[in-house]
């Protein structure tokens, strides 16, 4: 799996709640700054197809320390709150993860080595993904950390072995082709992962939009998802 792809993206350890995503402030230079990593990346990102009709916004992107743009996610529905409180009851969405496919190679500075992108990599970065929008607001906020932090390792153990029970299989079309994912479900929502071809890998996750009957395509302007 990815070790890179766990340092600080949405909601994963580092980040917070709602981290990078764009919001409708009317800040055009905002704008312009967040979708700066989505141009910078040699990968195509993808999104829901034209069915889905609703809102779309931008996330933020993951890149190595040399500025290598390795994944990122785009936005479908209601847009993240900064605000902690939100619970899961409030939001509609569908998040979908690119994560560029890339092989064992050195780091940057020469002093080790990055482990080869996965299809576990996407799912973790889509499970923690989910968990960044997942704030239980009848807890504690002092116990709120410990609660992520224990979601977060059972979220990585998940990713990491796809063959477990809790995963099941779902065929949905990229580009008009069906391909298969692994998929989850649970409390907080759902989960997927897979790969799609164009050398990257392909993950989504959401709440209260179902995944049966989503279809994904490469995004032909990304500045769409600018808002």
């Amino acid at each position: 799996m990815e070790t890179t792809s766990r340092v600080g993206p949405q909601g994963a350890p580092g980040g917070t709640p709602g981290d990078g995503a764009a919001t409708a402030t009317g800040d055009e230079s905002a704008g312009r700054r967040s979708v700066d990593g989505y141009l910078k990346a040699a990968f195509p990102w993808y999104g829901l197809d034209e069915a889905f009709t609703g809102p779309r916004w931008l996330n933020q992107v993951g890149a190595t320390s040399d500025g290598t743009v390795e994944h990122g996610s785009t936005g479908h529905g209601d847009e993240p709150s900064l605000r902690l409180e939100v619970g899961p009851e409030n939001g509609r969405f569908v998040v979908v993860v690119t994560v560029a496919s890339r092989p064992v190679r050195r780091s940057a500075d020469g002093t080790g080595v990055l482990d080869a992108s996965s299809v576990s990599t996407v799912a973790w970065l889509a499970g923690s993904g989910l968990l960044s929008r997942t704030w239980p607001t009848e807890m504690e906020r002092s116990l709120r950390q410990d609660w992520l932090d224990q979601q977060t390792a059972i979220a990585w153990e998940l990713a990491d072995d796809l063959a477990a029970p809790d995963w099941s299989g779902l065929s949905l079309p990229v580009d008009g082709v069906a391909t298969e994912f692994h998929y989850r479900e649970s409390e907080y929502g759902w989960v997927l992962a897979g790969a799609a071809g164009d050398g990257v890998l392909l993950g989504a996750y959401g709440r209260g939009m179902s995944a049966y009957g989503l279809g994904f395509s490469v995004i032909k302007e990304i500045g769409d998802y600018v808002r």
